[in-house]
């Protein structure tokens, strides 16, 4: 398989470049996801994480609180697809016209 298609079956499923954003700030609970991720329903959430974990892109840790809680953060490996994600981004904020140097226009090409 090529590098690229290595790299976006990782990022390539729903979702899972939403969940690598918020982690970037660090490890964040399940609830502040779903908080952070509008739409996202539990189960999608929950099957995204745990196949995220399997990919070794994100790390689960149980919190002894009490009662348990359950925390998530990005890997080393999960953090070097950032800059990916952060270029995803930069381009979205180009095409929502949050960059003065680029607009749509009503064909949606860029001018």
């Amino acid at each position: 398989m090529c590098p690229l298609s290595e790299c976006m079956q990782l990022i390539g499923g729903t979702w899972t470049p939403n969940i690598i954003w918020y982690l970037a700030g660090g490890a964040r609970r399940f609830s502040e996801l779903r908080a952070d991720i509008p739409g996202v329903s539990a189960k999608m959430l929950s099957s995204r994480l745990k196949q995220m974990e399997d990919n070794g892109l994100v790390r689960r840790t149980v919190v002894e609180t009490h009662p348990p809680t359950v925390e998530y953060e990005l890997t080393d490996l999960g953090a070097e697809l950032l800059p990916a994600i952060e270029a995803i981004v930069a381009v979205g904020r180009k095409l929502k016209g949050e960059d003065e140097k680029y607009q749509v226009d009503e064909e949606t090409q860029l001018v």
